[in-house]
């Protein structure tokens, strides 16, 4: 079940169909509703507060919900509550703030999501250049999209010793015009290539801004009279 068709919730929706899951997407909003009424699954007009109205729909057999509700705290909180005292164990919900997050986790959700701080994160990880992807974990752990620093250049990465040095696994690697390729030992980088690494989050930012670094000063030479 999700609940709420917002640009969140219907973004996760269209993901689950796409992937074969049989969703059940409900909000109190006709207008959403009939929207996407031919592309979900099933698709209702529904308080996901009500408790009668969830359980007729099902709820107590449902395997998941994603209660994708973000700037009513109320409804929220509410529907978290009532999905929760339905018998769902997994519940994923949208938070705005920190506490919203926090009251969210006390009464039953067991995954909560903060859509707009981890975008936050990913572009502000990107404006500095190095980097065209970003995600961070809530272990201290994080992947990223990066440019290859000068250091890697045209050695295979047992030699440029990454791991060692850096403390980071390069994943894959992105040769431009040639589609991903899982890294390994053996696998010589090149100018303009793309890696794909992951670690410790303090690891990986250290890494990845010598590529931006790089960047930057490559950027200012060509703009130099």
């Amino acid at each position: 079940m999700v609940v709420g068709l917002g640009r969140f919730g219907s973004a996760v929706c269209e993901t689950l169909v796409r992937q074969g899951v049989e969703v059940l997407a409900i909000d109190v909003d006709n207008d959403r509703v009939q929207k996407y009424a031919d592309e979900f699954t099933h698709t209702v007009r529904a308080d996901a507060t009500d408790g009668e109205a969830m359980r007729q729909l099902g709820v107590p057999d449902l395997t998941k919900a994603v209660v994708a509700i973000g700037s009513d705290i109320e409804a929220s909180v509410l529907s978290v509550i009532t999905l929760s005292e339905a018998g769902l164990d997994t519940i994923y919900a949208k938070a705005i703030t920190r506490k919203h997050g926090k009251i969210l986790r006390t009464i039953g959700a067991s995954h909560v999501i903060y859509p707009e701080f981890v975008m936050g994160q990913r572009v502000a990880h990107m404006v500095t250049g190095g980097l065209s992807d970003y995600l961070e974990f809530e272990d201290e752990f994080a992947i990223a999209r990066s440019y290859a620093p000068a250091e890697t250049w045209d050695r295979p990465l047992s030699e440029s010793a990454i791991r060692t040095r850096h403390t980071i696994t390069v994943v894959g690697v992105k040769r431009p015009g040639q589609p991903f390729t899982y890294a390994v030992p053996e696998t010589i980088i090149h100018q303009g290539d793309e890696l794909v690494l992951s670690g410790r989050i303090p690891d990986v930012e250290r890494f990845t801004t010598l590529a931006a670094r790089e960047r930057l000063r490559t950027n200012a030479s060509r703009r130099s009279p």
